[in-house]
């Protein structure tokens, strides 16, 4: 679960920090949670907007897209997925 209180947020990161934490899939909430507690504060308006877009994709989808192994849409390719793949990649590696 999180790490990060939701006090001082806005509604919209409250929103989508619950939602990273409650993907259904407990290998999406770790992996979508804990960069939401990293870098929620820090998105920008557009970030937000990417990153919720990110967060309505069904999670086997965004699965590949994080792991590497389905190419990214268009739509979908931001700077917000490509910090998640790096994020994710350094939480793995270890």
């Amino acid at each position: 679960m999180s790490s990060m209180s939701s006090n001082g947020l806005d509604v919209r990161r409250r929103r989508l920090l619950f939602r990273s934490w409650h993907r259904g899939i407990r290998e999406m909430d770790l992996i979508m949670g804990r960069f939401a507690d990293a870098f929620i504060q820090q998105l920008n308006g557009q970030d937000l907007d990417d990153y919720e877009r990110l967060t309505e994709v069904p999670d086997p989808e965004l699965w590949e897209w994080i792991i590497g192994e389905a190419p990214v849409p268009a739509v979908y390719d931001c700077d917000v997925l490509r910090n998640l793949r790096a994020f994710h990649r350094g939480r793995t590696e270890g």
